[in-house]
């Protein structure tokens, strides 16, 4: 196995060079890498794309358009470990503002139904704690939100 480690390989319709753009476009750390076009002896148009290599948060995953086959549903998703209330708003206003959907507990989907998990770290603390009424009250006030908020899941730990 290579020292590479793991490639994702997402599947589009049609969109993987508009998501790739779209991926790097919101994470730090990105970038496009090759682009693979089909020929005219392969499935897809001649010339048009193939797949896209693209890094995002320094993770590494490739689109491809292999057609309206599959679809992305929630047995799949990313999470993305926040530090702050401004990180978690930054990823859940971009997927949600971008024409994504709000799920509970901090589940959001993208444009193109890809599901993403927008966790603050403080969040796995808080609910991992051995006292079990605290981290009780803490993922009962989680389960009542969409996009979670740092400073009530802290009043809920406190018993606030």
């Amino acid at each position: 196995m290579s020292a590479d480690g793991f490639t994702t390989c997402l599947w589009f319709d049609g969109q993987a060079e508009e998501a790739a753009h779209y991926y790097v476009s919101i994470f730090k750390n990105s970038r496009l890498g090759r682009i693979a076009r089909f020929s005219e002896s392969e499935h897809g148009t001649a010339g048009s794309v193939m797949a896209v290599d693209f890094v995002a948060n320094g993770q590494k995953f490739v689109a491809l358009n292999g057609g309206p086959q599959f679809t992305f549903d929630e047995a799949i998703s990313f999470q993305i470990h926040c530090d702050d209330q401004e990180e978690v708003d930054h990823y859940w206003n971009r997927f949600v503002e971008d024409g994504g959907e709000a799920g509970p507990c901090g589940w959001v989907k993208d444009k193109y139904g890809l599901s993403w998990q927008v966790v603050p770290s403080r969040l796995i603390e808080l609910i991992s704690d051995p006292d079990t009424e605290k981290a009780a009250r803490t993922a009962q006030a989680m389960y009542k939100m969409s996009k979670l908020d740092i400073a009530a899941l802290e009043k809920a730990y406190a018993g606030e």
